[in-house]
C-alpha cells in the first residue's frame, strides 16, 4: 500500500490523488497554507486522511511561530487552527483534529513554546500512527459480516488512500482477503472525480483483490441480477442518530440495497461520529465548482454556460444503515442510544 502523507524531515508530503494512477507523484508542503490547499484543491480527501492532513499542518504551522510567551504563541496558533478548520466543511475528522492539537496546546500552557512545537509535531505522528491500527481494527470487526464467496459493492474509495493507511470500507475487504475468504469487489465510477474508477481499482489491484469497475447508474441492475451480496462504505461524518453524510451517490446505493434486501453497511472511525450534530439535516454539505460536472480533467464535455449542481455528499438516513464498523466493533440500531453508550465506553481514546 502506498502512505497517503508522510514527514520527510520538516516538510509534509502528501501523495497527489488528483494524478493517479497515471502518476505517482507527491505534493510538497513547506507551511500549513499548503497543507490547507492540498485539503480545498482534493491533492489528499477522504475524512481521515483530511483529518491527519490537518494535525500535520497545525504541526507544521507551530514550528513556524515565533514567540516568546505562551498567550502570545496560543494566539496565533489558534488563528491557524481555525483557518485549517474551515478547509472542507463536511468531514468532521478535519475539526476533530484541530481540537485535538489545541487541547494538546492548553494542557502544556505551562512549557516552554519550543517543548509545545515538539509535543504537537509528535502529536500528529501518533494521530497518523493511531490511524492505521484503527483501521486495521475495523477491518477485524468487519470481517465476520463478510460471507464467503460473496461480492461486495463500495461506492467512492474508503481504502488507505482516504486514511492514513489501510482503510475503512477498503480494510475490511482487505480483511476479508487475507482471511482467504473468495471475495469479489464491485467498485462504482463515482462521479464527477471517479474515486472509484481511479482509487479504489487501483488500490485492489495492487493487492490483487479482485475488482470490477461500473458505472454509477449500474448498480441497480446488478443488485436485481442477484450478483451483489453486501455494500460496505466509509463516511464523512456520522450524526448522533446514525445518519451518513457520504460521497454523493451514496444514499441511492443504500436505497437500492434496501430495495433487494442486501445489507448495507458504513465503516468509519469513531473520529467520523459527531455528537454534535443531531441528524442529517444539521451537516454541511459542501458544493464544489460545476465545471467539476461539465469536463474530466480540463476536456469540456458539456455545452458552453450549461447549468451544473455539484453537491460533494449526501446524506443517507440511518434507517437504511444495517451497521456501522468502528475501532469499538460494530453500532448495531437503534443509534442513538448505541452510539451514546459506545462513545461514553471509549471516551478516553475517542476525546484524546
Amino acid at each position: 500500500m502506498l502512505p497517503t502523507i508522510k514527514w520527510e524531515g520538516e516538510i509534509v508530503s502528501i501523495l497527489d490523488q488528483r494524478k493517479l494512477p497515471a502518476k505517482k507523484e507527491w505534493y510538497t508542503c513547506r507551511n500549513y497554507r499548503d497543507v490547507i490547499n492540498a485539503v480545498k484543491k482534493m491533492v489528499i480527501r477522504g475524512a481521515p486522511a483530511i483529518g491527519v492532513a490537518a494535525a500535520m499542518g497545525l504541526a507544521l504551522g507551530a514550528s513556524c511561530i515565533r514567540a516568546r510567551s505562551f498567550p502570545d504563541f496560543k494566539s496565533r496558533f489558534s488563528l491557524l487552527a481555525e483557518q485549517m478548520r474551515l478547509a472542507r466543511p463536511t468531514a468532521v475528522n478535519l475539526r476533530w483534529a484541530v481540537e485535538r492539537m489545541l487541547r494538546l496546546v492548553d494542557r502544556l500552557a505551562d512549557q516552554p513554546v519550543a517543548e509545545i512545537q515538539q509535543a504537537l509535531r509528535k502529536e500528529s505522528e501518533i494521530i497518523l500512527a493511531e490511524d492505521i491500527e484503527i483501521n486495521k481494527t475495523i477491518g477485524h470487526h468487519g470481517l465476520r459480516i463478510v460471507p464467503e464467496h460473496s461480492t461486495i459493492l463500495t461506492h467512492c474509495n474508503a481504502g488507505s488512500l482516504a486514511t492514513a493507511g489501510y482503510g475503512t470500507a477498503l480494510g475490511v475487504i482487505r480483511a476479508a482477503h487475507e482471511a482467504g475468504k473468495d471475495i469479489q469487489v464491485v467498485a462504482d465510477e463515482t462521479r464527477p472525480w471517479l474515486q472509484g474508477l481511479r482509487l479504489t481499482t487501483f488500490e485492489l489491484m495492487e493487492d490483487n483483490i479482485p475488482v470490477t469497475v461500473i458505472a454509477d447508474n449500474a448498480a441497480g441492475t446488478l443488485m436485481r441480477q442477484g450478483k451483489i451480496d453486501l455494500v460496505i462504505t466509509g463516511a464523512d461524518r456520522i450524526a448522533a442518530n446514525g445518519d451518513v453524510a457520504n460521497k454523493i451517490g451514496t444514499y441511492q446505493v443504500a436505497l437500492l440495497a434496501r430495495t433487494h434486501r442486501i445489507p448495507f453497511y458504513v465503516a468509519a472511525p469513531l473520529s467520523t461520529v459527531d455528537p454534535a450534530t443531531p441528524d442529517g439535516n444539521a451537516i454541511p454539505v459542501e458544493q464544489r465548482p460545476p465545471e467539476e460536472i461539465t469536463r474530466i480533467g480540463r476536456t469540456v464535455i458539456g455545452p458552453p454556460g450549461v447549468n451544473a449542481l455539484n453537491p460533494v455528499f449526501d446524506i443517507t438516513p440511518s434507517k437504511y444503515v444495517t451497521g456501522i464498523i468502528t475501532e469499538a466493533g460494530i453500532i448495531p440500531p437503534p443509534y442513538r442510544k448505541n452510539i451514546r453508550d459506545t462513545i461514553r465506553s471509549n471516551l478516553p481514546r475517542f476525546s484524546s
